[in-house]
């Protein structure tokens, strides 16, 4: 198996997964972003009398307004392809990385391990810091401040899980596979926990309503879970299928030449 084998499933792995992310953000994320858009023209109509909204959004540039039907199908859907499509050719490449460096992994269990250390890094740990917020939450001026501060977390996270993985490696033969998951484990969490502590805390909720918040941040988290998870599987599933193929070929090979 080549690199190329793992990128090209990867690829393909993330397309699957990028449409179920779709399906998923459509079907339960959007439903609380027109909530979350409902609580803004309500709190903005208010003071004074508000712009008509005839179904746009409020996002801007230049004059131009991308309608919420817009946004909410043929945006979502490119955004969730798009982002799905990459990380499964990057959890490929790393899958293809990690075969064989893993204790005595087969390929597939290599591979489902890199994308569930993927998703804790990169999706789960800098959520937990940074949640997603929805439209009418946070000081549109601090956004450029907030975004930096998510990718820093992410940053952090995913080269202490790196650091975290080397230093299994070079603890396995000594302390075996339950001490050097503990010790591996317990480096990282101490990392991520620390940087947590020291990073910036963002509350920017103001009297925005706790369950309209909580649902959206719940239909996120489904959404980066759902990416994730179906990468894993999938690609898991391919290489699999894929080491039994090449096995297969190999054992005939062997025995054709003791014939």
């Amino acid at each position: 198996m080549t690199p190329r084998h793992f990128l090209v499933r990867g690829l393909a792995a993330g397309l699957i997964a990028g449409i179920l992310a779709f399906a998923v953000a459509y079907t339960v994320g959007e439903p609380q972003v027109d909530a979350a858009i409902a609580v803004e023209e309500e709190a903005a109509a208010a003071p004074e009398p508000a712009e008509p909204t005839d179904g746009h959004s409020h996002d801007e540039e230049d004059g131009t307004e991308v309608s919420r039907d817009v946004q909410a199908t043929i945006g979502l859907a490119t955004g969730t392809l798009a982002v799905g499509i990459a990380l499964g050719g990057v959890v490929g490449l790393a899958s293809a990385f990690a075969v064989g460096r893993v204790g005595q992994l087969r390929p597939s269990q290599s591979t489902a391990l890199v994308a569930l250390l993927g998703f804790v890094a990169f999706g789960l740990v800098p959520f937990l810091k940074y949640p997603s917020t929805p439209p009418a939450v946070g000081n549109p001026d601090t956004i450029s401040d907030r975004t930096l501060q998510f990718f820093a977390m992410q940053a952090i996270s995913l080269l202490a899980m790196l650091a975290a993985v080397l230093l299994a490696r070079r603890l396995l033969g000594s302390l075996g596979t339950y001490r050097t998951i503990l010790a591996s484990g317990g480096a990282y969490l101490l990392v991520v926990i620390l940087a947590a502590v020291l990073m910036p805390t963002v509350n920017e909720i103001g009297d925005f309503p706790a369950d309209t918040l909580w649902y959206f941040r719940l239909s996120s988290l489904l959404t980066i879970a759902t990416m994730w998870g179906t990468i894993g599987i999938v690609l898991a599933g391919l290489i699999g299928r894929l080491h039994d193929k090449e096995s297969a070929s190999a054992a005939r090979r062997d025995l054709a030449a003791t014939l």
